[in-house]
């Protein structure tokens, strides 16, 4: 936005204004050109949760309301394939450190990475600016909206028999694996995934809150569930 204003104003003290071009970049890569003579008035539109997409890190993320709650709808694929360290660089793993894997299921994140090394609840992390790390609450309020029915989170094409996706809610989460705790093996691609929640269990600083499913129940699992140094799906929410 403050590119394409800043073209304006050097557009408006030109000698030659309505022989030039204004070039619109949209979010996803394309691009379309505009004669400025054939312009007629520019509205800049409101965020709207579902329609609107964030640009981060080079990366263009959807967007879904649930509830009162805004989601990215993809997971989050910020930073380096380089193990864990409190570096000012975000560091992800990648399924069976295959950079594929990460375009396809996102990355997975040490959960103190994902924090960016603090321990508030909800911290931003590594979410981009106006979004952060789900709290407690959120989660269990997500978790709440679809009757703890983990189908309705799953992408249509997630999950079998009886934890068959049928993604009613938008979230659409693939069954993303993890990677096993103290930098163990890669797990559970096709079978399983757990987000992160931004919140540190009652057992101090060897277990962490977790969004869970599986791909043959439709059953969620939240609480306590992971050691903070798994490589675990992110998924951002916006802030209120």
């Amino acid at each position: 936005m403050k590119i394409l204003f800043l073209l304006f104003v050097v557009l408006t003290i030109s000698n030659n204004l309505f022989s030039q071009s204004v070039v619109l970049h949209k979010n996803g890569g394309s691009k379309d050109t505009v004669a400025v003579a054939d312009v007629d008035s520019i509205t800049f539109l409101p965020f709207i949760c579902g329609l609107s997409k964030v640009k981060y890190a080079n990366q263009i993320y959807r967007t879904v309301q649930i509830g009162s709650q805004c989601w990215f709808k993809d997971n989050l694929n910020v930073g380096v394939m380089a193990p864990p360290s409190n570096d000012g660089i975000i560091d992800k793993y990648c399924y069976n450190n295959d950079p594929a894997n990460c375009a396809i299921y996102g990355g997975l994140y040490y959960w103190y990475e994902a924090m960016q090394w603090v321990t508030t609840e909800g911290a931003k992390g590594i979410c981009p600016v106006g979004w952060h790390m789900p709290t407690e609450a959120e989660a269990e309020a997500l978790v709440a909206f679809v009757n703890n029915d983990g189908n309705a989170l799953k992408r249509e094409d997630q999950g079998t028999d009886a934890g068959q996706g049928t993604n009613t809610s938008g979230f659409s989460a693939l069954l993303a694996g993890a990677k096993d705790y103290n930098d163990g093996y890669f797990q559970g691609l096709g079978t399983w995934a757990s987000f992160y929640v931004g919140k540190i269990g009652s057992c101090g600083y060897s277990c962490v809150y977790t969004i869970g499913i599986i791909n043959n129940t439709s059953v969620i699992t939240t609480g306590q569930g992971a050691m903070p140094d798994w490589g675990l799906s992110v998924r951002c929410i916006k802030d209120n």
